[in-house]
């Protein structure tokens, strides 16, 4: 029950660490409202994570790059849970793309969900939060943004931006008790898993050199319930209450941040 009485919202709840996420923090005793453009998914999650306790979760249509559906949403999340202590912001896309012919839409699409986004959801959470005294944000960021991305140089981009976002947004924020902080996961979701089914033998072996080889807590990706949930659970509670404005690698070693 380590979050007993915490408000949090979860967006990109429909499926891995999302998923992964409402669990966490619906064990650790939270209320919690899920949220995604993938109703179906989404509304299961949470019924599936209420069902098990002790906390509860509920279910709200969400698109993080609308900014009228940004604010509805938190409006009416924060309404049915008295308030916000939390925001776990997920939520993201990837596509592949060079440098050299990555189309303006691919780019523009990127930004929209990853950057805007981000900007929406941190924006509005933000305002609820100095209300009620303070909270935290946790962001998601990436490997992606930390080096070159020769097949996602937009996703690479977008992910980078997503890192100084959190960083400025920290530092502005931090006055009113409000900290902001991002993981960069390495993490077997679904998605992970159908990729790499789809990979043929040299693209699997090119994978493990550039990914895998580097992680060096067992050269494989993460679980996002076992490896991520209790780091999330830790960022949503008061334990992490001095900490802002920091880049947390859940990555077994795959990569570090100075």
């Amino acid at each position: 029950m380590e979050l007993e009485g915490k408000r949090i919202i979860v967006t990109g709840a429909a499926r891995g660490m999302g998923e992964a996420i409402v669990r966490a923090y619906v064990n650790a005793g939270a209320q919690v409202v899920a949220m995604d453009v993938n109703d179906e998914d989404g509304a299961s999650v949470a019924a599936a994570a209420s069902a098990g306790g002790p906390g509860s979760a509920s279910y709200m249509h969400l698109d993080v790059a609308d900014r009228q559906s940004v604010e509805s949403a938190f409006a009416a999340a924060v309404a049915e849970m008295g308030g916000l202590d939390v925001l776990a912001h997920p939520a993201a896309i990837q596509r592949s793309s060079s440098a050299s012919d990555v189309t303006d839409e691919d780019w523009d699409l990127m930004f929209a969900v990853n950057v805007r986004g981000t900007m929406l959801t941190n924006q509005v959470a933000y305002q609820y939060m100095k209300e009620s005294g303070g909270g935290s944000i946790i962001n998601f960021g990436s490997i992606s943004g930390q080096r070159p991305e020769p097949g996602a140089a937009a996703y690479s981009a977008s992910k980078g931006a997503v890192h100084s976002w959190t960083r400025t947004a920290a530092g502005t924020w931090g006055a009113d008790n409000v900290r902001v902080n991002a993981i960069l996961p390495a993490m077997a979701t679904p998605m992970y898993r159908e990729a790499n089914q789809r990979y043929s033998e040299k693209q699997l072996e090119i994978a493990y050199w550039r990914n895998r080889h580097s992680i060096a807590l067992g050269q494989e990706y993460g679980d996002p319930d076992e490896d991520l949930g209790p780091v999330m659970v830790f960022f949503a509670s008061d334990a992490s209450r001095f900490i802002t404005g920091q880049m947390i690698p859940v990555d077994g070693g795959q990569t570090n941040v100075r």
